[in-house]
């Protein structure tokens, strides 16, 4: 049968109208089952912390769980590669952190691109570091630290967890902003024994890492890696108060695969800015020692790419190598 000119025009239009209605009826409808949210560290580190005080709120928001997968193993690349080849569903989702960016330049030949394969979703949380130094390093403050490396360049030893982790980046930006050479020893397993025992003298960690060691007395603390002070901790100044422009904080978010449907991105996106407001979400984000992110997609992705663009800049300086 021979169709009229006019009829099969708008039986063509209707056809191609079908997807687009297809992926509103599957938005409109999202979640109908779990959703998972990939980790890429092990439980108990901050981002699976951080991942499941989220995770929790936004099952009960979305009436669906959320699942916690950890997926810890080739310094996050693992579970980050996983949901860049799920499905574009908005049921696989990924806990996007401050190390995806430092990856982009410190692996070579990743078989994905963070910034073009994961659609930003939103920021969660981010926390700035401690600088904390072992007692029996003759110093108090930050001008002091330079001045006695300077003094002793190459006596000072920082530690950190491995090569490209926030204490690493942190104690190499710190190296190139204030002029100062410092040896870098990183850890395999605890470095903390070493950090007490004096062995090593200094480094930058997060709050939950080195607070209660603080307060015991055993670790000196001198200053946070955020750009200005912080509330929870008016008395100790910011690195930048004597290093202009100095900033880190580590960071946390989530994304989703991308091509993943622009009305599932924006629910997801307005029910974890809920949760993230919820004052009971705010207080325990403090407890690990950070505050929420929250804002749009776009707000997120700029995040990521500034972020990166940084870290890319502190890698090549110090020619930072995976281990």
């Amino acid at each position: 049968m021979k169709l009229p000119r006019r009829q099969f025009l708008h039986l063509a239009a209707g056809a191609a109208a079908l997807p687009a209605i297809s992926r509103n009826a599957f938005a409109l409808d999202y979640p109908t089952r779990p959703v998972r949210l990939v980790v890429g560290f092990p439980a108990g580190l901050t981002p699976d912390i951080t991942a499941r005080i989220v995770g929790q709120a936004l099952s009960e928001r979305l009436g669906r769980q959320v699942i916690v997968d950890n997926r810890p193993g080739a310094g996050s690349n693992i579970a980050a590669e996983a949901v860049v080849r799920a499905p574009p569903d908005g049921y696989t989702l990924l806990a996007v952190t401050f190390t995806n960016a430092v990856n982009t330049t410190l692996y070579q030949g990743l078989n994905f691109d963070l910034a073009r394969d994961i659609a930003p979703i939103v920021g969660t949380f981010r926390s700035p570091l401690l600088m904390v130094v072992n007692p029996s390093l003759p110093v108090k403050t930050v001008p002091e630290v330079i001045a006695y490396a300077k003094a002793n360049p190459g006596k000072i030893n920082y530690a950190s967890p491995g090569f490209g982790t926030a204490s690493n980046v942190a104690g190499e930006l710190f190296k190139m902003m204030a002029g100062v050479d410092l040896v870098h020893v990183p850890y395999r397993g605890s470095f903390m024994p070493d950090l007490l025992a004096g062995q090593v003298q200094a480094g930058f960690f997060a709050p939950p890492t080195v607070i209660e060691f603080i307060r015991a007395g055993k670790l000196r603390l001198l200053a946070v890696t955020a750009p200005a002070r912080v509330d929870a901790l008016p008395d100790i100044p910011s690195v930048a108060e004597f290093v202009p422009d100095f900033e880190l904080y580590i960071w946390n978010g989530i994304g989703a695969p991308k091509s993943t449907p622009s009305d599932v991105i924006n629910k997801l996106n307005a029910e974890i800015d809920a949760v993230l407001a919820d004052p009971n979400t705010k207080a325990r984000f403090a407890e690990v020692g950070g505050t929420v992110i929250g804002g749009t997609s776009a707000n997120f992705g700029k995040l990521i790419a500034d972020e990166t663009d940084k870290w890319a800049k502190v890698i090549k300086f110090a020619n930072i190598k995976p281990e």
